[in-house]
Formats: C-alpha cells, sequence, structure tokens
C-alpha cells in the first residue's frame, strides 16, 4: 500500500514539476520585450531592468528557501507545495497585469517567495524514498523540471507571439495552478517512521547551521552547489552572442536555442543514470567524477569553429551536469537527520540561488574584459577546484572514520 502511494506521489511530482518550471521559463524569451512595451527606454536602459527584474527573484529565493524547509520539516511539505505552487500562479497572473516596469520588479521580488517548489517537491520525495534507491528516484523526478524547462522557451515564444503577453502570463498562471490543485488531489504525504533519536530530535535553526558547518562533506557539497550554478549561469546570458560569432545573424534564434536545448537534452536522458550509478557506488564518488568531466566538457567549447561542435558538446554538458543535483540530494536524503532534511535542501538550494545571481555578472564582466572563450576557461577552473576540494573532504571525512573505528 504504501509503496504504491509512493508512486503515485512520484508520478504527480514529476506531472507538477514540469508545469512548474516549463511555465517559468516560458516567459524567459520575451522578458526584455515586455519591458520594452512598458515605457520608452534605451536599449541599455531595457538591458539593465531585464538584468534586475530577472535577478531579483534570486535575492528573495536565497534568503527565504531554508525558511520553507524548515516549515517543511515541521509541518509537513505538502502544505508547503501547495502554497508555493499556488504563490507562483498569483506573480504569474500578476505580471501579466501591471503595466509599469517598477510593478513588475516588485511582482518578480514577491516571486522569490515562493520559487522553491522544485527543490520542495525534491525533498518531499527524498522523504518517502529507501535511502538505497534515493538516486535513482530523485533523477526520474529531475526528468520532469527538464523536460518542462526544455520546452517552455518554445512554447512561451510561440503563445506571445500568437496571443500577446498579457495572454501568456495568463495561460502559465493556469498551468501553475493545476500543478498546485494536483498537489492537493492527488498527493499523500507519507511520514517514514524512524526510532533513531537523531531522526526525530528538534533542531533549532542555530543547531542546524551548526551541523551544516561540523559536517565538512556537506558544506562543500553546498559551496559547490553555488560554485556549478555560477559557472553554469556565467555563460547562459552570452551564448546566443557567442553562436552569433560562429555563425552570423542567420537563424540566430534558432542556432541558439539548439545549443541551449541541447545541454537540457543531455540532462533528460542521463540524470536518472547518474543518480543510479550513485545508489550502487557513492554519491559523493560520482559527484567527483561528474564535476571532472563537465570540466573536461566545458574547456572544449572555448575552442570550436562551428556551431554543430558547440551543440555537441553541449549536449555532452548535459548529461554530465544532469547527474549532480540528483546525486547531492540523495547525499543529503543518505546522512542528514529525518527531522531537517528539508531544511538543509534549502540551504542548498540557497547556495544555488546565489550562484544563479552572481555567475550572469561575474560572465558577463570577464566577456567584457577578455573575450567570450575565457569565460569557459574560467568555468573549467571552478569545476576543477570543486572537484579537488570535494575529494579532498571526502577523503579527510572516510581517513578521519577509519581511524575512529581502529581506536574503538
Amino acid at each position: 500500500m504504501v509503496i504504491e502511494v509512493q508512486k503515485r506521489n512520484l508520478s504527480i511530482m514529476w506531472f507538477a514539476n514540469f508545469l512548474i518550471a516549463g511555465s517559468l521559463t516560458m516567459i524567459l524569451p520575451f522578458l526584455s520585450l515586455l519591458i520594452d512595451t512598458m515605457g520608452t527606454y534605451t536599449e541599455a536602459q531595457v538591458q539593465r531592468w531585464a538584468g534586475l527584474v530577472f535577478g531579483v527573484t534570486f535575492v528573495t529565493a536565497f534568503l527565504f528557501s531554508p525558511v520553507w524547509g524548515r516549515i517543511g520539516d515541521r509541518y509537513g511539505r505538502k502544505i508547503v507545495l501547495i502554497i508555493l505552487g499556488f504563490g507562483v500562479s498569483l506573480c504569474l497572473l500578476l505580471m501579466g497585469l501591471v503595466h509599469s516596469v517598477s510593478l513588475l520588479f516588485i511582482v518578480r521580488l514577491f516571486m522569490g517567495l515562493f520559487a522553491g517548489f522544485i527543490p520542495m517537491a525534491q525533498a518531499f520525495i527524498a522523504a518517502q524514498t529507501p535511502k538505497e534507491i534515493a538516486g535513482q528516484t530523485l533523477g526520474s523526478l529531475q526528468t520532469g523540471n527538464v523536460s518542462g524547462a526544455l520546452l517552455g522557451p518554445l512554447i512561451g515564444g510561440l503563445l506571445a507571439d500568437w496571443f500577446g503577453f498579457t495572454y501568456t502570463f495568463i495561460l502559465t498562471s493556469v498551468a501553475t495552478c493545476i500543478a498546485a490543485l494536483l498537489v492537493v488531489i492527488g498527493v499523500q504525504e507519507v511520514r517514514v517512521a524512524s526510532t533513531s533519536e537523531k531522526d526525530n530530535k528538534k533542531y533549532s535553526m542555530r543547531e542546524v547551521v551548526k551541523y551544516i558547518v561540523t559536517t565538512p562533506v556537506l558544506l562543500t557539497m553546498m559551496l559547490i552547489a553555488m560554485l556549478v550554478h555560477v559557472a553554469h549561469f556565467a555563460i547562459q546570458p552570452l551564448l546566443a552572442l557567442y553562436v552569433s560569432e560562429l555563425t552570423g545573424p542567420e537563424n540566430l534564434a534558432f542556432l541558439a536555442g539548439m545549443a541551449f536545448s541541447a545541454a537540457g537534452l543531455g540532462n533528460l536522458l542521463f540524470a536518472r543514470q547518474w543518480g543510479k550509478i550513485g545508489d550502487r557506488f557513492g554519491y559523493e564518488k560520482i559527484l567527483i567524477i561528474l564535476i571532472i568531466l563537465t570540466a573536461v566538457v566545458y574547456l572544449p567549447q572555448a575552442f570550436v569553429t562551428s556551431v554543430w561542435q558547440l551543440v555537441i558538446l553541449r549536449f555532452l554538458l548535459g548529461a554530465t551536469i544532469g547527474g549532480i543535483i540528483p546525486c547531492q540530494t540523495a547525499y543529503v536524503r543518505q546522512v542528514v537527520p529525518l527531522s531537517i532534511q528539508g531544511e538543509i535542501l534549502g540551504y542548498k538550494q540557497s547556495f544555488r540561488f546565489l550562484g544563479n545571481a552572481l555567475g550572469p555578472v561575474i560572465g558577463g564582466l570577464i566577456a567584457a574584459y577578455y573575450g567570450i572563450p575565457v569565460v569557459f576557461y574560467v568555468t573549467c577552473g571552478l569545476f576543477i577546484i570543486s572537484a579537488c576540494v570535494l575529494w579532498f573532504m571526502e577523503h579527510r571525512e572516510a581517513k578521519t572514520v577509519s581511524e575512529h573505528y581502529k581506536s574503538v
């Protein structure tokens, strides 16, 4: 009976993640175009406002992710998922109704309060999943939001052309509302019983922070989550410009879309497999391999001479980077007490949001002074540093455990 509930929960959350991720990425292709219709702005002003409107969501999301995680641990993650789903739906609706860029900025600011649906879904599924298959299950769940993120920009662009910006926001609001309703109607929270005192203990926020700081591998994974997103988002805003340098202006939107989607396709095909491998051989070891492979795939992108070489490398990038999140989340499921797993994942998500905010700024500055290829060098270096730090911490923890058992 419990197994059937867990399977149904996974299926529903997969589709809910698909709708949420698809809806949030639908608006990305025309966000700057929407700002341009709200006043007589120069191109530089539109770009500046687009950066502010896009980035402000990550600021509030960075601050509130651990708070939602703590509430979920204490009162149940289903109720938090419902609040986040309806909150995003309301914000998307308001984005379609506002007529000034300042109001749009304020709505996006508040949207950050509700930006944690997908990581909360990961915590929800992780908490009810046996530790030995956590990576595989979370990898399967990730394919839902990756599929939505792949199709979202394409569908959003078409809807904006056909119906205009306002109706597109209304449709995305309806889609996210459906995701929240699916959770209300179809999801049943499974509370995993544990006799462990550590799993049932009530931790204060200070104790949770202390737990993170005093668990070196866990803290390292959070820092790596930030570095991975700094590296990944450093090149994202520049990708269309890089494609333009390779091909010229003809079919630029289509070819840039191909380069974006190739990474998502690789992620979609391999995320579950990496999670499965992590279940078998250990999440820390597989994470080190994935981070090194990602560095190896990033570096040649600086030397490509055609867009098709870039597309192939972007696909391989998606294939490697796609396993990082499910392996990190599965590691938390394995080692962190049940009573604080949501809050811990909330802190991890905060580091990711910080990386999302810093990445485009760092990438833009490097590209402006040294050129786009140098961004790939820096990105490769960040991944190599991350792999070395994680290897060192994992090796040190294993050595500590070994010495403890010898002394006993």
